[in-house]
């Protein structure tokens, strides 16, 4: 893909941004991280190009493409640019079965996670209901993907190999991790499916870049700040 110019990623040390940084890494996709502060996310330039306000979005000057939302994102990267299905399938069901996943993450992961951290660090009254309830759905979501991984014989979400469906979930999972062991939340070796795939999920170069890059981005931003991270998905 030497010829392509490259995606402009707009982001910052949030999750979602992470992800799609993790998508174009493993694709081998020329892009240029253009970090946007928390504080500028509502106001001009950025809001012109995503006018809710979060990241990520991304600029496509090979296709004149603006996008928005991580999931649309990521559907995107991987119809224009994995024609040979690294990343994917182009069969039926497991295309439809990463399409579902990446629907949970969305809906069922990110949120609830988001919402963990909130209740935790930022909400100006400690409201102990909300906390629990929010920490109980990180270890639901966990307990629905290692029911689904003790079926898989190759340890994978979806089919014989990784793809979108395993890296869209690791960069919540990994915050997920910092804040339970923050909270003396211990979940290891409960739901030894879920330890075994994402321990091979973290391993993956790509991913670990992706940590390392959003563990700088927190460290630069204080240690009593790193919850921001959350704050601002």
């Amino acid at each position: 893909m030497s010829s392509l110019k490259p995606i402009i990623l707009w982001g910052n040390g949030a999750p979602n941004p992470m992800k799609v940084h993790i998508i174009l890494e493993e694709l081998n996709i020329p892009f240029e991280n253009k970090r946007v502060e928390f504080s500028e996310v509502k106001k001009e330039p950025f809001i012109n190009i995503n006018p809710n306000g979060r990241v990520p979005a991304i600029e496509d000057p090979n296709t004149g493409v603006t996008l928005w939302e991580s999931g649309a994102i990521i559907e995107y990267l991987i119809d224009n640019y994995d024609k040979e299905h690294k990343l994917s399938y182009g069969t039926s069901p497991e295309k439809y079965l990463i399409q579902q996943w990446i629907a949970f993450q969305i809906s069922g992961q990110g949120p609830y996670y988001g919402q963990a951290m909130w209740f935790y660090r930022l909400h100006p009254e400690k409201v102990q209901s909300a906390i629990d309830r929010y920490v109980k759905e990180i270890e639901r979501v966990r307990s629905v993907l290692d029911k689904h991984l003790s079926t898989s014989p190759s340890g994978w979400l979806v089919g014989d190999k990784v793809t979108v469906a395993d890296l869209a979930w690791i960069i919540w999972e990994q915050m997920a991790d910092v804040l339970l062991n923050v909270m003396d939340i211990h979940l290891e070796g409960k739901y030894p499916h879920y330890d075994a795939w994402y321990k091979k999920v973290l391993e993956r170069p790509a991913v670990k870049k992706a940590v390392d890059l959003r563990m700088q981005e927190l460290a630069k931003m204080g240690a009593g700040k790193t919850e921001d991270v959350a704050k601002k998905e």
